[in-house]
C-alpha cells in the first residue's frame, strides 16, 4: 500500500478508535453508570454525574487542542497521534478496570470524571494531526477526499460503540451487564489501541512537516503566531463548524429526548433512526469531501449549511408526527446534509492556515467551535423548545448555520502549490498523483 493509502487508513482507524472510546462512555452513562457510580441517594455523586455528562468531555477538548495542536507544529504530526492514541486508550481501559461506588465510595465517580477528562483531552488533541496525516500525504489537489478520513471517525466510532453495547445487552442478563459485562466494551479498547499503534508507528511523518523541519521553518511559538498573524483564518475555522456541530447535536443527542417526550417513541426506535443515518454517513462523508475537490470547496459547504438551516424547520414536525417512517426520513436527510458539510470541513479548516501553523490553527478552531457549538447545543435546544416551542429551537440551529456561512465567506481558497513545493522538497515523488 502506498504511503498515502497507509496514512488514510491510519487517520481513519485511529480517529474511529478515539471516537469509539469517547462514545462508549456516553452509552455506558445512559445504561449502567448511574447505578454503578452515581447512586441517587448521594447528592454529591448526583452533582458529579451532571458535571460529567454535560461538561467534562467538552471542556477538556480545548486543553487537548492547545497542548497537542502546538506539538503537532513543533515535534510533528506522527508523534502527536501516537501520544493521543495512547492517552485515550489508557483512560478507556482504566475506566473498564475502575472499582465502582459500592467498592470505594465517592472516590469512584471522582476517578471516573478524571478519566473522562483525559478522554476529552485525547479527542481534542487528535483531530488536527489526524486530518493533516492523511491530508498532507495525499494529493493537495484532492485534499477534500484525503482529509475526510478523520471525518469518518465520529460516525464509525459511534456505530461501533453502540454495536458493542447492543451485542452485550442482547447476550447478557441485566445483572451480568451491570456486574461485569459493561467492562468488556471498555477493555476492548486495548486491542483497538494495539491495532492503531501498529499502523501509525509504521508511518513516517508527513512530507510537509519533514520539509519544514529540514528547512528550519517550524514555528517556536505557534499559538502566539496563529493569534497574531492569522486571526481571520482562525475565525473562519471556528464559525464554519458551528452550524454542523449544532445540527449534529440535534440529530444525534437532542432528537432522542424530543422524539420520546413529544411523539412517544421508544428510545430504541429513535436510536435506530440515528444509526441508519450514521451508517450512511460512512460513505457520504468521503463522497462530499471528494465532491469539494471538483467544485469550489466553500460553495459545496455553503450549500450544505443552507440546506441544514432550511431542513431543520421540517425536521421537528416530521419527528413530532409520531410516524417511524417520518422520523427516519427527518433524521437521515438531516445527517446526509450534515455529511455534505462535514466531509469538506477538514480540508477547509486546514487550508485557512500556512503549513507551519496548520496543526495549531486547525486544533484551536476545531476545539473552540466544539465548546461553542456541540457543548451548549443540547442545553439550549432543550431550554428553547420548553420555553418558546420547536420553532425557536429550529431558529437557533438556523442562526448557527448563518454564522457558518459567514465563516465560509471570509475563509480563503487554498493554493495547493505551497504544499506541492514543500512535499517535493522532502520527497520528490510525494506530490505526484
Amino acid at each position: 500500500m502506498a504511503a498515502r493509502g497507509k496514512a488514510f487508513v491510519a487517520s481513519l482507524s485511529g480517529t474511529s478508535l478515539e471516537y469509539y472510546d469517547f462514545a462508549v462512555y456516553g452509552t455506558a452513562s445512559a445504561l449502567v453508570f448511574p447505578q454503578l457510580f452515581f447512586p441517587g441517594s448521594d447528592p454529591l455523586t448526583g452533582v458529579l454525574l451532571a458535571f460529567t455528562t454535560f461538561a467534562v468531555g467538552y471542556i477538556s477538548r480545548p486543553v487537548g487542542g492547545f497542548v497537542f495542536g502546538r506539538l503537532g507544529d513543533t515535534i510533528g504530526r506522527k508523534r502527536v497521534l501516537v501520544s493521543t492514541l495512547l492517552l485515550i486508550g489508557a483512560a478507556t481501559v482504566l475506566i473498564g478496570l475502575l472499582p465502582t461506588y459500592g467498592t470505594i465510595g465517592v472516590t469512584a465517580p471522582i476517578l471516573l470524571v478524571l478519566l473522562r477528562f483525559a478522554q476529552g483531552v485525547g479527542v481534542g488533541g487528535e483531530w488536527g494531526s489526524a486530518v493533516l496525516l492523511s491530508g498532507e500525504f495525499g494529493d493537495p489537489r484532492r485534499r477534500g477526499f484525503w482529509s475526510s478520513a478523520a471525518q469518518i471517525g465520529p460516525p464509525a466510532g459511534n456505530l461501533l460503540a453502540n454495536g458493542v453495547f447492543a451485542v452485550l445487552a442482547a447476550t447478557l442478563t441485566g445483572e451480568q451487564l451491570l456486574s461485569w459485562g459493561w467492562r468488556v466494551a471498555f477493555l476492548l479498547s486495548a486491542l483497538l489501541v494495539a491495532f492503531g499503534l501498529w499502523i501509525r508507528l509504521k508511518l513516517e511523518d508527513t512530507p510537509v512537516f519533514r520539509a519544514l523541519q529540514e528547512s528550519g521553518e517550524t514555528s517556536g511559538s505557534p499559538i502566539r503566531e496563529v493569534l497574531r498573524t492569522q486571526p481571520r483564518g482562525l475565525l473562519a475555522a471556528i464559525l464554519s463548524r458551528l452550524g454542523p456541530d449544532v445540527a449534529y447535536s440535534l440529530l444525534t443527542v437532542y432528537v432522542l429526548t424530543y422524539a420520546t417526550r413529544t411523539a412517544g417513541f421508544e428510545r430504541a426506535a429513535v436510536l435506530s433512526a440515528v444509526l441508519v443515518g450514521s451508517a450512511l454517513q460512512l460513505g457520504l462523508v468521503p463522497a462530499f469531501g471528494a465532491l469539494s475537490d471538483r467544485f469550489n470547496r466553500r460553495a459545496v459547504s455553503l450549500a450544505a449549511v443552507v440546506g441544514i438551516g432550511i431542513w431543520v424547520f421540517a425536521l421537528f414536525p416530521l419527528v413530532g408526527a409520531g410516524s417511524f417512517g417520518l422520523l427516519v426520513l427527518g433524521v437521515v436527510v438531516g445527517l446526509a446534509l450534515h455529511a455534505a458539510a462535514y466531509g469538506p470541513q477538514a480540508a477547509f479548516i486546514t487550508e485557512q492556515f500556512s503549513p507551519r501553523l496548520r496543526s495549531t490553527g486547525s486544533s484551536l478552531g476545531y476545539t473552540v467551535a466544539g465548546v461553542l457549538g456541540g457543548a451548549l447545543a443540547p442545553l439550549l435546544l432543550t431550554s428553547l423548545n420548553a420555553d418558546l416551542g420547536w420553532a425557536a429551537a429550529a431558529a437557533y440551529v438556523a442562526v448557527a448555520c448563518v454564522l457558518s456561512a459567514v465563516g465560509l465567506a471570509i475563509g480563503r481558497d487554498h493554493d495547493p502549490r505551497e504544499d506541492e513545493e514543500l512535499a517535493a522538497a522532502a520527497e520528490p515523488d510525494a506530490a505526484r498523483p
